[in-house]
């Protein structure tokens, strides 16, 4: 039945995914875009078939996930917050940054699954740390790519649809069409090494090692990227998804030392495939000494089933190697979603559960 089962998804997955392709960005060529595609400097050698393989293993592997997780959701600060950072968790990718009087939040997604259609695909195991009703109005939101479990449609149009004064979207070059397609008009499109200044913070959008993509059609059509926030707090580097390179180490002596870090430790499993791609724990740890930073909180781990590891895998892993490179105790948090961590200072991180 499950062989049936897998057969029959990845019949349907093409379908699906040729029906949902992003606008391709159009431009001059650069030294990560050839006119038509964006590349990473180092090529990553993928055929349809290794993608083949990793679904058919995504279905029959045998490290099941629960199909719910009970949790308590949190609350956050409605007032701005002009002294520190203040960082909470929601899910996944998804972080609500209090700083400077700004709210940001990164790759929002609250709906119940990542994918084109809601009735398959990953499906969330648990509730958001803090409902989208309980957010505070939102300045900023940050768009590392345009996967599914990074760029969520539904939630962006919620979004946009309670503010009076719609947030900014700033996002990868290419992505601004999608949000026009979505009737999202606020929004500006980066390439990497870009600088933009909005509601008195600098946000730069760097290189990472990822690729992009919504559908068959638009593979590696529009850019990837993680963001640099310039603060008076600190800096705060926001990975995104990225592979592990010298891209990091780059970040660190560029804009670093960071305040605080955050940084994906999930979907590392198969590591033949998601090498290019997606760190492991302890490239994560890696990732952190690279960009000198203070504190560091994991994220993409937990929430949507997206490859091969079990829901426990990423946190153990991330322990054992925080032991390995000994890290400063409390250096690499992992928070429960809805919980808030306070960046007091560069070396004087506090948290709090809420």
């Amino acid at each position: 039945m499950m062989r049936l089962f897998a057969g029959a998804l990845l019949a349907l997955l093409p379908l699906l995914l040729s029906c949902t392709a992003a606008p391709a960005y159009q431009g001059s060529p650069s030294d990560h875009f050839d006119g038509s595609t964006f590349v990473n400097r180092k090529p990553m050698n993928k055929t349809p078939g290794d993608f083949i393989k990793l679904a058919w293993g995504a279905v029959t592997d045998p490290r099941t996930w629960p199909d719910w997780i009970e949790i308590e959701t949190g609350q956050v600060a409605q007032a701005r917050v002009n002294s520190g950072i203040v960082v909470t968790f929601i899910n996944h990718a998804t972080f609500l940054i209090q700083v400077d009087g700004v709210n940001i939040l990164t790759d929002p997604v609250y709906s119940k699954r990542t994918s084109p259609v809601q009735w398959l695909g990953p499906k969330r195991v648990h509730a958001p740390g803090v409902a989208l009703a309980d957010m505070p109005p939102i300045d900023i939101v940050l768009i590392s790519h345009n996967h599914y479990d990074h760029l969520d449609k539904d939630t962006l149009q919620q979004l946009f649809a309670r503010q009076e004064q719609p947030p900014i979207i700033l996002a990868g070059l290419g992505n601004g069409q999608l949000f026009q397609r979505l009737g999202l008009h606020s929004h500006h499109d980066l390439d990497w090494n870009e600088r933009f200044k909005t509601h008195g913070l600098e946000v730069v959008f760097t290189e990472c090692r990822h690729r992009s993509g919504r559908g068959i059609g638009d593979q590696m059509k529009t850019l990837w990227g993680s963001f640099v926030l310039k603060t008076s707090a600190g800096n705060i580097y926001f990975a995104g998804d990225t592979g592990y390179g010298p891209h990091l180490r780059q970040a660190g002596t560029e804009h670093g030392p960071f305040a605080l870090s955050l940084l994906p430790i999930g979907a590392y499993d198969p590591r033949w495939f998601m090498a290019d791609v997606h760190l492991n724990p302890e490239e994560a740890v890696k990732a952190h000494q690279d960009l000198r930073s203070e504190q560091s909180i994991a994220m993409h781990f937990g929430t949507f089933r997206l490859t091969y590891e079990g829901i426990e895998e990423p946190v153990t892993d991330l322990q054992l190697a925080i032991e390995k490179y000994a890290l400063a105790p409390h250096s690499f948090l992992v928070l429960e979603p809805g919980q808030s961590t306070v960046i007091e200072g560069a070396d004087q991180p506090a948290s709090n559960g809420q």
